[in-house]
């Protein structure tokens, strides 16, 4: 009778913690699809890790940065100036990058920027499509009488000099600014909510904080920044890397600032190839933001986008898009 009763107690503490464990099991089962989907570690909290680890959300960095316009007042931008910030935000975001792709056993290339194609094909197309674009515009608002060059600005070894310091500092711009916006977290939202609503809204983002960081932006110069982000995403899309991005943003930059000398999101020409004047009304010219602010930016980025599907027909094998998340429960279909 007693050996009975102690099995009797010895079953039913086993049925308490056996219930016990099997209700911790369940909650944590039900806990398990808010932190992991198809793709490991869902989107969200990969995105929090990345900007806990940054100190500073890059769209905060590029606040920052962008907040040259405003700064130009007080002190010039120089080549030099601009280069150490961009340079120094472009490490940050590598190294947090490289550390994301440790944790999530991927490689860096994964990101956008493959070390492989650097400098390559697509960058350079894409600086043939950013210089063009710049000139393009602004050869319209010179037969419109809103453009025109009066001189030259530099001579002799200073020509150099200058060309070499401002492709240096644009390069480093286009680096920073291209995977800030549409490096890992672009890369990152894909796989949460796809590519375009991921484009979207980081373009607008873009365009917001070109407003915020520039206070002579117009509504027009804010949707025409908004546009370049959807075309460079629209470049990352066809090519599978960011180095045409990186192109048409280095060439762009460099045609107005230090080629044509026009202002470029406000920040005034520094030791620039040509002296140059814009005339008119802001509709026509951007006033003091620049062609950015210019009704003719709009219409010069959609031809480059037609222009440019013609050229670079899609090719899924390029694109390296990662799959939609689902509840880790649920079959994943292919995308």
């Amino acid at each position: 009778m007693a050996l009975s009763k102690q099995q009797t107690a010895t079953d039913d503490a086993t049925l308490v913690l056996t219930g016990t464990s099997h209700t911790r099991l369940g909650f944590a089962r039900r806990l398990r699809p808010i932190f992991r989907g198809s793709n490991g570690l869902r989107a969200g909290w990969r995105l929090l890790i990345f900007l806990v680890l940054t100190g500073v959300p890059p769209g905060a960095s590029f606040a920052i940065a962008g907040a040259r316009g405003g700064q130009a007042q007080q002190t010039t931008l120089t080549p030099l100036l601009l280069g150490v910030n961009d340079a120094m935000l472009f490490l940050v975001l590598g190294i947090v990058t490289w550390i994301m792709g440790k944790i999530e056993h991927r490689k860096f290339s994964e990101y956008g920027l493959p070390p492989r194609k650097a400098m390559g094909k697509d960058f350079w197309t894409g600086s043939l499509c950013g210089f063009g674009a710049i000139s393009g515009t602004l050869l319209t608002m010179f037969l419109l009488h809103g453009f025109r060059i009066t001189s030259l600005a530099l001579h002799g070894t200073a020509i150099l000099s200058s060309l070499v310091g401002w492709s240096i500092a644009f390069l480093l711009v286009g680096l920073f600014e291209e995977f800030a916006f549409r490096g890992y977290i672009q890369y990152t939202l894909t796989s949460g909510i796809g590519f375009w609503p991921a484009a979207v809204l980081m373009s607008g983002l873009f365009g917001l904080l070109h407003l915020i960081a520039d206070s002579n932006e117009n509504v027009v110069g804010s949707a025409s920044v908004v546009l370049f982000g959807l075309l460079l995403c629209f470049f990352l899309r066809r090519t599978g890397n960011l180095w045409c991005a990186v192109g048409f943003h280095f060439a762009y930059d460099w045609g107005q600032t230090f080629f044509y000398g026009v202002p470029d999101s406000g920040i005034v020409p520094y030791h620039n190839l040509f002296n140059s004047v814009l005339s008119g009304p802001r509709w026509l010219t951007g006033g003091g933001v620049g062609p950015e602010a210019s009704v003719l930016t709009p219409i010069a980025l959609l031809v480059v986008a037609l222009v440019f599907s013609r050229y670079y027909p899609k090719r899924l094998s390029q694109i390296q898009e990662p799959r939609l998340e689902t509840s880790a429960s649920m079959p994943v279909t292919p995308s």
